[in-house]
C-alpha cells in the first residue's frame, strides 16, 4: 500500500517564511532620497562669467567658483561661505533674495537650514 503526503502546507510554510525574510531585509534597507530645493541659483564669478545651480540637493556643500555675487531662485535658504568647505559661513541668501557685490570673493553654498 502507498500512502500519499500532501505537501501543500510544507510549501506554503516554506513560502511565508521566505516571503516574511524578504519584507523584513527590505523594512531594514534605508530609504533615504536626498531632498533638493526648487529653482536655480545664479551667481557671477570675477572673470565676469554667470554660472548657476539647478535644484540642489539641501545640505550638500557646492563649490562655487569664486563667487562675487549671487541670486537664490530656489525655494530655500541659501547659505554662503568663505571657504570652498561650507565651514566658515559669511552670510545667507532667502529665497529670491539677491545680492549682486559681495564685497568678497566667496567659495562655496550649502542649500537648506
Amino acid at each position: 500500500m502507498t500512502t500519499t503526503r500532501n505537501e501543500t502546507p510544507r510549501r506554503l510554510g516554506r513560502l511565508a517564511l521566505v516571503s516574511g525574510a524578504a519584507l523584513a531585509l527590505f523594512a531594514a534597507l534605508p530609504m533615504s532620497s536626498a531632498q533638493a530645493a526648487v529653482g536655480h541659483f545664479y551667481y557671477g564669478s570675477v572673470t565676469g562669467e554667470t554660472l548657476q545651480i539647478d535644484d540642489p540637493i539641501l545640505g550638500k556643500c557646492y563649490s562655487l567658483y569664486k563667487a562675487t555675487g549671487a541670486s537664490n531662485q530656489t525655494n530655500a535658504t541659501a547659505t554662503i561661505f568663505y571657504d570652498g568647505n561650507c565651514e566658515r559661513e559669511w552670510s545667507k541668501l532667502q529665497p529670491g533674495q539677491y545680492d549682486n557685490d559681495f564685497g568678497v570673493t566667496l567659495y562655496s553654498v550649502r542649500f537648506g537650514s
